[in-house]
């Protein structure tokens, strides 16, 4: 058996399609690079109109495997679909951490979010002209507790061929425990796949990608962590961007896109995929 045969294969997702115009167009490159293989699309960011659709579809048809899904998106400062969505925080969704607390003390009502998820799905396919190839969530929103309910009731309904994405990672305990963040997620990631696996909707066997934003991290060292202990099939969640306006008005996620596209877009990157034995083809 040759080594190509013997590596894994794995989803390199870049987050957030549709933010803004700089993200778009960061996103695209690395696609036509060969350096991504799957995206998530927000139809609720202000940078998804028809041109923006149309140039991520020609950049997708130059890569031989090239997933597209949605970016469900539920949290502040982006807005329902839907008319009657609730809650609201003025005409915005909450906040993220406010919608986990909802969530968690059962305040949400499970048939308002499934009917603004099937209505981003709609949007989707109006767009696309096909259902997405997956299915996930701005901010990780598709984990909370009740969320789940309604995110995998619509798209069960919806979209029941799409996998969905779960966070959890397949590691020791030893080493998930070196990050917080990261160990909140395994633990709601837990409930998700119960809830996923019972609807009948398949899913990612292992996540990665979640670190501290808000620390110049060196995202090379980081990338050969994820790869690490990463199953074949798994997923490695990533936010390349170039900054604009338009993303600095809404994200705090601004300098680290720039980091992460350079370094994805670099020699670094290719050679760290054939030491690890990874193909994102």
């Amino acid at each position: 058996m040759s080594v190509a045969a013997r590596a894994r294969r794995i989803w390199l997702c870049a987050d957030d399609y549709g933010i803004s115009p700089g993200v778009n167009r960061a996103i695209r490159d690395l696609i036509e690079r060969g350096r991504l293989n799957a995206t998530s699309v927000m139809m609720v960011g202000p940078a998804i109109a028809r041109g923006d659709v149309e140039a991520l579809q020609a950049s997708a048809r130059q890569s031989p495997r090239c997933a597209i899904g949605l970016h469900v998106t539920l949290s502040a400062p982006f807005r329902p679909l839907t008319m009657h969505f609730r809650p609201l925080d003025g005409d915005m969704f909450m906040p993220f951490p406010k919608l986990l607390r909802a969530g968690l003390m059962r305040r949400l009502d499970r048939e308002f979010i499934r009917n603004e998820v099937k209505a981003q799905l709609a949007a989707f396919m109006d767009a696309f002209g096909r259902a997405p190839d997956f299915v996930d969530g701005h901010q990780h929103v598709q984990l909370f507790p009740q969320v789940r309910d309604g995110f995998v009731d619509a798209v069960v309904e919806a979209a029941p061929k799409a996998w969905v994405r779960q966070g959890g990672r397949d590691l020791p305990l030893r080493q998930r425990l070196a990050s917080p963040k990261a160990l909140v997620l395994d633990g709601l990631s837990a409930q998700f796949r119960r809830r996923a696996g019972h609807a009948g909707l398949s899913f990612n066997p292992g996540f990665a990608g979640a670190y501290d934003f808000t620390r110049a991290a060196d995202f090379g060292a980081l990338m050969r962590q994820f790869l690490e202990g990463l199953p074949d099939g798994g997923l490695v969640m990533c936010h390349p961007g170039f900054v604009d306006d338009v993303l600095t008005g809404l994200d705090p996620m601004t300098d680290v896109r720039e980091r992460e596209h350079a370094y994805l877009a670099g020699d670094a990157f290719a050679r760290l995929l054939a030491d690890s034995n990874v193909t994102l083809g």
